[in-house]
Order: structure tokens, then C-alpha cells, then sequence
């Protein structure tokens, strides 16, 4: 079935730099510091590190390059828009839309709960900054996050509202004036804190052992610690870190210029994530080693570890406060990234200006935000239960399965065409014949591990 073009919208980056900044922002988030320090303090570090860029090049940059194409090949300005075009035009049933679906409705649920962790972070920045670890005991400071969900109207809702209403505002101010621009002035601001943060937490840590035991840790691979559970969590941390399966990468690849190379994009954009992981790794562990503190946390290593270590530093108070102001300029670009695929079809569909379908988004999200906050396991149903195991990667298998053997061959090639053509024709291997089979592997060890298995257990 041939090709036939139908109008863009107008809304696109201003340029591929500006592309970039917010591909990157969305990727690089709270999945690159609170997530993956405590995935990769579990799950053996080097070990699960080696994997987990395996992932990236073998199963994310495939997936982040198939939704790129049908974001730009779609000339829709939202991802199910985008989807359903090009399964028009290629002459396949609609059902493939289904892909740009689930990881929309994946990406709202995310943004709910994203909004009440980033609440957290922003309650750690005033305690920093005040004083209020100096000179407590560590056992304190590691309840202080207990106290912190133990009252919520006072800790959390406030932090909650205020992130909930920034994002908002950013997405209402369209591509250019609010995505772009809290990319292009944000990013460059958390990278030179995150270089600076782990030359700090290398330099100071050298001294007493900490840097060469987080190096050892992070880099030199103890074999024995790889089996299947290391490897799902590298493969599902790859899928979260990039930001895969939720429907933003297609949304963001509906503003792309046509003088992008979306192959080069999509490696470009994998490997500035995956370094920006290590770094933080860097920033974190060293720290760590160096106070003795158990570096096998999990979730607790960014709330209880890190703040007990930067209490004992020189400057402490400073250094927790960067650290965290660092937390919330990771946390804002990807929240924004997250809201944008659901406004973006809802003023497609219901025709309303951009303004107002993000504050009624927002508002929804706020709304179901308030269950994480106040329901207990509410957030780990969401993000452990539905939108992480079962949401996100199906959404990724149907999106590569349809750009891999469905999608017309005439608009593929049109997109792959220019510079990077041949990086994106051996990326194309991946996609029809690599990806796909992981991605079913983490959906079907997904939907065991989380519903299955338990009921087997009980």
C-alpha cells in the first residue's frame, strides 16, 4: 500500500539540539538516581551493570528507535494519533494502535506516583539546607524518611501539589515554551551538578577506601551473582531508565524535524542515559563504601544511606542539598515527559487548546496521585503491579512487532533515510528479531512474578 503523507501539525523542536535536551530529560530521571542505585546495590553490582547495558543496546535502543519512526511517520500530534495513521496506511487493522495505548494510559498511571517520589525528594532539600541532620545520630536520620510518609499532609502535600502544578504548567505552555525550555536551561544545569557531585564523592572518598571499594564494586563483574533474577531487573530498569513503552518517545518523535537522523537519535540518546546511570552510580557509591553503610539498601540507599553518609561530610548540609536540588531537576523533565502523551491526545481528540487539556490532565493525575500518598501499596500496585510489569513492556512488544513486520515499507525506509541510514537498517535487525523476544520474556516474567507465582505462594 503506498505512502500518503497527511498534514503535520505545526508544533515542532526548534532544533535537533533542543530534541535532544528533552529526549534526554525525560530519559534521564529519578529511574537514573533513585532507581538504578538501588537496582545495581541488589542485583550485584558490576554484574547487573554488564547486563544492563546489554539491554540498552540489544532491546532499549531498538524500541526507543521504533517509536521515534512512528512518532514522526505518523504526522499525528499524539502517539495513539500516530499509531492509528500508520496502521491505516499500511493496510493493517487499527489493533495495532493498541501499543500507543497501553503505554499512554502506562505513563499517566507512572506520573501519579512519579509526582509523590519527587515530593520526597523536594522534602530533603529545606532539611539540608536548615541543618536538620547535623549532628544526629545515624539511627535518626534513617528513621527521618519514616517520619517523612509517617505524616503526610505536612511532608509530602504540600512538596506534592507545588510538583504536581509545575508540571502542569510546563506542559500547557506548549513544545517549545514549556517541554523545550525547562530542557534546555535544566539539563545542562543537572549535568555539571552530577559531574561535580561524583568528582566530590571520588575525591573525598579516596582517602579511607570508599572510591577503589565503589569502583571494585561497579566495575570489576563477579559472575556468580548473574542469574535470571539480575537479568530481569537489568532488562526492566533498562526499559524504566529510557523511558520505552509509555507512549512519550512516539509523542516526542510527532514534533521531530525531518532532518534528524532518528537512528543516531536513538543511539545518541541511550548512551547519554546509560552514562549519566554510571555517573550517578559514582556519585552515590563511593560515599557509601566510604562510611561503611549497606550499600544493598534498595529504594532506601537515596532516603536513609546517602543522607546518614552527607551528614558526616565536610559541607554536608550543601552537598545534600545539591544532591537532591540535582533529584528534582531529573525528576522534573521526565514527570513533564510523562504528562505530555496524555495531553497531547486529549486536545487532539477533544480539540481543546493545549492549556486546557493540561490542567484537566494534571488535575487527573493529582487526583490519583492523592492514593499513593495516602493508601497504603497503592504505589506499588501501579508502578509493581500493572504499569511497570504489565503496561509498559507489552506496550514496547506491540510497538516493535508492528514497526519490525507491519508497518509499510515504503514509510520505514522514508524515515530511515539520510544520514545514520545504515545504522538504522542493522538497528532494524534488532527490532524484528531481538527485541520482541525480550520484551515477551519481561512481560510474561512480569505477569508470573507479580499475579501468578503469589497465588501459587499463598
Amino acid at each position: 500500500m503506498a505512502s500518503t503523507p497527511i498534514e503535520r501539525g505545526t508544533a515542532q523542536w526548534s532544533s535537533r539540539f533542543a530534541f535532544i535536551m528533552a529526549a534526554v530529560g525525560s530519559s534521564v530521571g529519578l529511574g537514573n538516581l533513585w532507581r538504578f542505585s538501588a537496582e545495581l546495590g541488589t542485583n550485584g553490582g558490576a554484574a547487573f551493570l554488564m547486563i544492563y547495558i546489554a539491554c540498552i543496546v540489544f532491546v532499549g535502543v531498538p524500541v526507543l528507535m521504533s517509536e521515534y519512526i512512528i512518532g514522526r511517520a505518523g504526522n499525528s500530534s499524539s502517539a495513539v494519533g500516530s499509531n492509528n495513521d500508520l496502521a491505516e496506511r499500511s493496510g493493517v487493522s487499527k489493533v495495532w494502535s493498541s501499543g500507543a495505548w497501553f503505554g499512554m494510559v502506562a505513563s499517566f498511571l507512572i506520573v501519579s506516583f512519579y509526582c509523590v517520589v519527587a515530593a520526597w525528594v523536594l522534602s530533603y532539600i529545606p532539611k539540608f539546607l536548615f541543618g536538620t541532620f547535623n549532628g544526629m545520630p545515624a539511627l535518626e536520620i534513617e528513621q527521618e524518611f519514616g517520619k517523612v510518609l509517617a505524616n503526610p499532609n505536612t511532608n509530602v502535600l504540600p512538596y506534592f501539589l507545588f510538583f504536581g502544578l509545575l508540571t502542569s504548567w510546563l506542559v500547557s505552555r506548549g513544545v517549545n515554551r514549556g517541554i523545550e525550555l525547562a530542557a534546555k536551561l535544566l539539563m545542562p544545569i543537572f549535568f555539571i551538578l552530577l559531574i561535580g557531585l561524583a568528582a566530590y564523592s571520588i575525591i573525598s572518598s579516596a582517602g579511607n577506601g570508599g572510591t577503589s571499594e565503589a569502583f571494585a564494586f561497579m566495575f570489576t563483574p563477579d559472575f556468580s551473582k548473574i542469574n535470571a533474577e539480575v537479568a530481569q531487573s537489568a532488562l526492566g530498569q533498562a526499559c524504566f531508565s529510557i523511558g520505552i513503552g509509555n507512549a512519550i518517545m512516539i509523542t516526542y518523535g510527532a514534533y521531530l524535524p525531518r532532518d534528524v537522523s532518528i537512528p543516531k537519535s536513538a543511539v545518541t540518546i541511550s548512551f547519554v542515559d546509560t552514562l549519566v546511570a554510571i555517573i550517578a552510580g559514582l556519585a552515590i557509591f563511593p560515599v557509601v563504601f566510604a562510611n561503611n553503610l549497606d550499600f544493598e539498601a534498595g529504594a532506601g540507599i537515596f532516603f536513609t544511606t546517602l543522607p546518614t553518609a552527607m551528614s558526616n561530610a565536610p559541607g554536608g548540609m550543601f552537598i545534600g542539598a545539591a544532591f537532591f536540588f540535582l533529584a528534582f531537576f531529573a525528576a522534573i523533565t521526565s514527570s513533564v515527559s510523562l504528562l505530555e502523551p496524555s495531553v497531547a491526545y486529549l486536545a487532539e481528540k477533544t480539540a481543546w487548546t493545549k492549556r486546557k487539556a493540561a490542567w484537566i490532565t494534571g488535575a487527573a493525575i493529582m487526583t490519583l496521585g492523592l492514593g499513593s500518598i495516602y493508601i497504603s501499596g497503592f504505589m506499588d500496585f501501579i508502578d509493581g503491579g500493572l504499569a511497570g510489569p504489565i503496561l509498559a513492556p507489552l506496550s514496547a512488544l506491540l510497538i516493535v512487532l508492528f514497526t519490525g513486520w507491519r508497518l509499510n515499507k515504503a514509510i520505514l525506509a522514508q524515515e530511515l533515510d539520510g544520514p545514520g541510514r545504515a545504522l538504522g537498517e542493522f538497528i532494524m535487525i534488532f527490532v524484528k528479531y531481538i527485541a520482541p523476544i525480550f520484551m515477551g520474556l519481561i512481560l510474561v516474567m512480569g505477569i508470573w512474578g507479580k499475579w501468578i507465582a503469589p497465588l501459587f505462594a499463598g
